[in-house]
């Protein structure tokens, strides 16, 4: 069989959507298929990543073009970016090619609603670190002292919380030394100052070794689609403090830590954590989200269209 997918993958600190093509890519080779990155003759799936132009400049018009020639090729769409970072126009293009598709797989319940799709063609597949982040994970179930809090992003948009974070940086200069605050990742130069420790971002095997260093991972992101940050913060042992409006995050995360929505329940629930930390941590311990089984559910996906077309 034959694999188109949209997305070429690249090296260095990119988000979850880069983890995910780069894994998938990898399963289909190892399984006998043809995998390629440009369309071209006799393509039996294309799997669309991101509807928008690649840099070979073909984006969901061409999929249909393609797909108009060619009756047996099938469309499966795995939304990413839902554009509620401050890109409607994604928002828009999401919501037409995700009827378009033949099947359609959301990364979160919440990332299906909100673009309002009601067809009944789709899976909901959360996202899932990769198998490292697991390896990684510290049972550490003592009392802790001085509460060492996290967090990591790779994009700077404001919507990743930084006014949160900008006063957490002032509340530990000015109140409280019992906290300490990491970020890593990029960010905009002003929330460098006393009080928070800025990391540039990191390749994943060092944010495999960095992340269990510390106690608590905290997220101000709001109406992420599928959050991977979160998942790998989780599956290196770190209870999550996030904002009940993170789209995606609260339905990852409820098992695995406390939401607040303004700081002072954010603070509350940094401190609540850090009273019954042994009973988060061995929540932890039963937390087995991996990148390797959501790949297999996509490659059922991929299976379970083909073989429909062919009976």
């Amino acid at each position: 069989m034959k694999v188109y997918i949209n997305r070429e993958p690249v090296s260095g600190p990119w988000g979850g959507g880069n983890k995910t093509v780069t894994a998938l890519a990898e399963n289909l080779k190892t399984n006998g298929h043809d995998v390629v990155f440009s369309l071209q003759q006799d393509i039996d799936v294309i799997f669309c990543f991101d509807p928008r132009p690649n840099n070979k400049n073909e984006w969901y018009q061409t999929f249909l073009d393609y797909r108009f020639q060619n009756n047996n090729c099938k469309i499966i769409q795995r939304v990413g970016d839902i554009g509620t970072h401050g890109k409607p126009e994604l928002t828009n293009l999401v919501k037409k090619s995700s009827i378009l598709s033949d099947f359609v797989i959301f990364p979160s319940d919440w990332a299906r609603k909100t673009i309002g799709y009601k067809k009944k063609n789709y899976s909901i597949i959360h996202n899932a670190p990769n198998d490292k982040f697991l390896k990684s994970k510290v049972h550490k179930n003592t009392e802790i002292q001085k509460t060492k809090i996290v967090t990591h992003h790779w994009s700077n948009n404001p919507l990743k919380g930084f006014d949160f974070y900008a006063k957490l940086r002032d509340y530990i200069s000015l109140n409280n030394k019992e906290i300490e605050f990491t970020y890593i990742g990029r960010c905009p130069e002003e929330l460098a100052s006393n009080g928070i420790n800025i990391i540039s971002p990191l390749s994943e095997d060092m944010l495999v070794s960095e992340l269990p260093k510390y106690d608590i991972y905290l997220t101000a992101s709001k109406w992420e689609a599928g959050a991977n940050h979160v998942l790998e913060a989780m599956s290196a042992g770190l209870p999550v403090v996030y904002h009940a409006d993170g789209g995606s995050i609260p339905e990852y995360c409820f098992e695995f830590g406390i939401d607040y929505s303004n700081f002072d329940e954010m603070i509350e629930a940094i401190n609540t954590i850090k009273s019954n930390f042994s009973y988060y941590k061995n929540k932890l311990s039963k937390f087995d989200k991996k990148m390797s089984t959501t790949i297999i559910e996509y490659q059922d996906i991929i299976s379970h269209i083909t073989k429909r077309e062919s009976t």
